[in-house]
């Protein structure tokens, strides 16, 4: 008998009365869970730190086609490129870096903050570089996933194939990984340089290196998206000639927290105020917590024909005639008519004083085709030019450019058309032990979606932890509760502008977006509703929902081994707070809903 008296091989009668054999295992002598995550951008390097810290006895690979960490921050090097939310904003709950440079941090600095957090956590015993999955099947036999991998060498480019065998596959490939060239003829004709934003490589330069080169060029920029916005700003002071080609209009938000920290507004920090961040703990802490808030408090903007957001329409009309002043015509071709956040907002510092200096000009006229050397317009007029950026987006239609394949042969792109169906953004009917990182409708029109991207992680960890601890061979959610998520899903964002939060087009579905805040899709994860998947237990066969139970004790009273009084120490032992405390707690914690 082992320790604690209990037998090896004891029956106990089902409830039908045939007997059962309990399982030889504790109740947590947790199995090896072996899991693949595609991506090391933001999800995927939180993802290696979040899955080993709360996950037992975890296996883990993640896997990234480029030759370093950062996903997007690693692939863009464009012109002026930064995050266009606050930087104190824009980084992982946990990890602070007080050293920022600027109020909106440039993109290089974004990169450098995830390489240090990947070092600081020793993320590359994960990580594989330069390995990229071609494709994922999932084997309903064994309940695993098949994972097909491109290992390229950074030595020689040789590409070799490889398959890998995970429980749990996670995509934390997010939604603008790939880009996409527009559709413009006579692209492939012009023989100047031609760049799109996401495909931009200066090699060992900066991107400030490569534009000293073109101080006496004629460059346009294709496009009115966040990127370039970005590149018009960057490149305006620094070009011969500039011109924008625009198809559609936007609005041009005030930015973000204006309100409650003004002084910091587009600027660079000075040494002094990096120190105080670094030295004064309470200061940074205020600082950081308000600039939360007030990225929340933006949400009502998004709300349609609400005072807040009408409000917010017309201050940012007047911010943008008052800007555009000195070509006053601009205002009147780039004002949209439909609602603010119906397109993504973006305070695109410096953008519109760019617009207005005398070496840049606003076409809106629809480019007909390129030429060898230029831009044609419908209205037959020909820009002679050098450089042409297109910044045109991404590919957003959420179709995977691989094959992934669940049950009963069905492919995750068949599924996902004519628009992607998800279960709260994070699982699929039909293909088990797979999850989304920032996948359909996980994004947000304001707020932080850092935070969201940190919720989900812990949800799927949740889920693995649950899939460990009850000998769980696979788990998807119901049918019924994909489409009732499914039939959820309608916000402001479907009225009509052409945006990537619906596929690029001015109407249909919103496939981008949660329907809600951030803070709204952290609570709507925050307790899973595990009544709303389809499970099969681990050893086929197996009837009594209990097996997982094991032989009735815990692994340390087996072994006599680790700690058994765990219960009376942090963060299992609950100390109840005195009573004033209590009252104030419960005040605190109140959410009502008028």
């Amino acid at each position: 008998m082992p320790a604690g008296g209990i037998p090896s091989t004891p029956y106990v009668p089902a409830a039908d009365g045939t007997p059962f054999v309990l399982g030889k295992f504790c109740i947590d002598e947790y199995r090896q869970m072996k899991v693949i995550v595609m991506g090391a951008g933001y999800s995927g390097i939180t993802a290696g730190i979040r899955l080993p810290q709360h996950i037992p006895n975890l296996q883990l690979t993640i896997y990234e086609k480029n030759a370093g960490v950062g996903g997007t921050w690693y692939s863009n090097r464009y012109p002026g490129l930064s995050c266009d939310v606050p930087a104190h904003c824009y980084q992982l709950s946990f990890e602070e870096k007080k050293d920022w440079s600027s109020f909106y941090a440039p993109g290089p600095e974004i990169r450098k903050y995830l390489e240090g957090v990947v070092q600081k956590y020793k993320l590359m015993r994960y990580i594989k570089l330069s390995h990229e999955i071609t494709g994922a099947r999932y084997n309903e036999l064994t309940g695993t996933w098949h994972i097909r991998v491109r290992r390229t060498d950074g030595a020689t480019g040789k590409a070799e194939e490889l398959e890998d065998i995970a429980d749990v596959f996670v995509n934390a490939t997010g939604p603008l990984s790939r880009w996409n060239w527009p559709d413009i003829e006579g692209l492939k004709d012009f023989k100047g340089e031609l760049h799109h934003s996401a495909g931009f490589d200066p090699g060992e330069k900066t991107w400030q290196e490569v534009a000293d080169g073109w101080k006496d060029k004629k460059v346009a920029v294709i496009g009115i998206g966040s990127s370039a916005l970005q590149i018009v700003a960057a490149l305006q002071p620094r070009v011969g000639k500039l011109v924008n080609y625009v198809r559609g209009k936007t609005w041009i938000a005030l930015p973000v927290a204006g309100g409650a920290f003004p002084r910091y507004m587009g600027l660079t920090f000075t040494r002094e105020e990096i120190e105080r961040f670094q030295n004064d703990h309470q200061f940074y802490k205020n600082l950081r917590h308000g600039l939360e808030q007030e990225l929340h408090n933006a949400h009502a903007i998004t709300l349609r024909g609400s005072p807040v957001q009408l409000m917010a329409q017309a201050a940012f009309k007047k911010n943008m005639e008052e800007r555009l002043s000195k070509k006053p015509w601009i205002a009147e071709k780039l004002l949209p008519g439909f609602p603010a956040a119906c397109r993504r907002l973006t305070p695109a510092p410096g953008y519109l004083e760019a617009l207005c200096a005398d070496n840049a000009d606003f076409i809106t006229i629809p480019i007909k085709r390129m030429t060898s050397t230029g831009i044609e317009t419908t209205d037959g007029q020909h820009q002679e030019l050098d450089v042409i950026f297109c910044a045109t987006g991404y590919e957003t239609s959420y179709q995977m450019p691989m094959p992934i394949i669940g049950r009963d042969g069905i492919e995750l792109n068949k599924r996902w058309s004519p628009h992607p169906e998800t279960y709260l953004a994070l699982a699929v009917d039909g293909f088990p032990n797979f999850f989304s990182i920032l996948g359909p409708n996980s994004g947000i029109g304001t707020g932080s979606l850092l935070a969201i991207m940190e919720a989900q992680v812990m949800y799927v960890a949740r889920a693995i932890g649950k899939m460990q601890r009850e000998r769980i061979r696979s788990m998807e959610p119901k049918l019924e509760a994909v489409r009732a998520f499914d039939a959820y899903l309608e916000t402001v964002f479907t009225q009509n502008c052409r945006s990537w939060y619906k596929l690029g087009r001015e109407k249909g579905r919103v496939v981008a977006l949660w329907p809600g805040s951030t803070l709204h899709a952290m609570r709507a994860i925050e307790h899973p509703r595990w009544e709303d998947y389809l499970y099969e237990p681990l050893e086929a066969g197996e009837q009594n929902m209990f097996y997982w139970l094991g032989e009735g004790q815990t692994y340390n009273q087996k072994t006599f081994s680790g700690d058994r009084a765990w219960y009376l120490s942090p963060p299992y032992l609950d100390i109840p707070l005195g009573e004033s405390t209590v009252r104030i707690q419960i005040l605190i914690n109140s959410e009502v809903c008028l």
